[in-house]
């Protein structure tokens, strides 16, 4: 229940970005999935901390000198 509610207001913002902001810039991310996408599952699998440091080292390597390419989420360890 705590996990749901850290992540609602990381998910609207993704939403808000994908939706109303990304259509004007095109396509800039140099992985598939986007990075925005990237987050949206690293947060639903992995849950705030874990999903949030994923989503945070994708965004930090996506930069010209930065990795391309498919990259998925990775799978959650039992």
């Amino acid at each position: 229940m705590l996990n749901k509610i850290l992540i609602f207001p990381i998910v609207a913002l993704i939403k808000f970005y994908q939706f109303a902001i990304s259509p004007w810039l095109g396509k800039n991310c140099r992985y598939d999935p986007t990075c925005s996408h990237y987050t949206l599952e690293a947060l639903k699998v992995h849950g705030f901390f874990k999903g949030g440091w994923l989503s945070i080292k994708r965004i930090a390597s996506c930069h010209p000198w930065g990795g391309e390419g498919y990259d998925p989420v990775p799978p959650k360890q039992h």
